[in-house]
């Protein structure tokens, strides 16, 4: 069975910011749902997807929100699934607010928080999490972290010839 996340996000204007978690996703072997659901605006919706989420099959929810960012948070009210939060930079505090508001959540309803628009992260999160029961997301995983290492080797490499050269 192929695993499978849930991805919502507050707007339509977040897709920009949230197609690299699908693509990062979709390279571990991990297949992508994406809703756009409001905490605000559609709140039924929201607490249905979070609360069918397991039925349906899902192993994890990424909620990417901005401002007041309160999506990943009602997500997580409604599941037992891990939920993790991606703030998305808009307005005058440019994701700050979302941030925050995505970090500080109350005992007993946890999100995960990555990095203001860091929703490659939030990715590579879902499939480590995921890794602990799907060996083959886990060996995918595995070959993400060996190809990162040999980028920050080939770039050691450059700057060795070039301080070699200058100096």
């Amino acid at each position: 069975m192929m695993s499978k996340v849930l991805i919502v996000m507050g707007s339509d204007s977040d897709w920009g910011k949230m197609k690299d978690c699908v693509v990062t996703l979709k390279d571990l072997g991990i297949t992508p749902e994406v809703k756009i659901c409001s905490a605000h605006r559609t709140p039924e919706q929201a607490a249905k997807l979070s609360k069918n989420a397991k039925d349906n099959g899902f192993s994890a929810i990424i909620a990417a929100a901005g401002l007041a960012a309160h999506l990943p948070g009602v997500m997580a009210a409604f599941t037992t699934l891990p939920v993790i939060g991606v703030p998305i930079s808009a307005g005058s505090l440019a994701g700050q607010d979302a941030l925050y508001s995505i970090a500080q959540m109350p005992p007993g309803v946890p999100v995960a928080t990555v990095a203001i628009d860091g929703s490659k992260n939030a990715a590579i999160l879902a499939g480590q999490i995921i890794a602990g029961f799907d060996n083959k997301v886990a060996v995918k995983l595995t070959l993400l972290k060996e190809e990162m290492q040999d980028k920050v080797k080939i770039k050691q490499e450059k700057l060795d010839k070039i301080l070699e050269e200058e100096l």
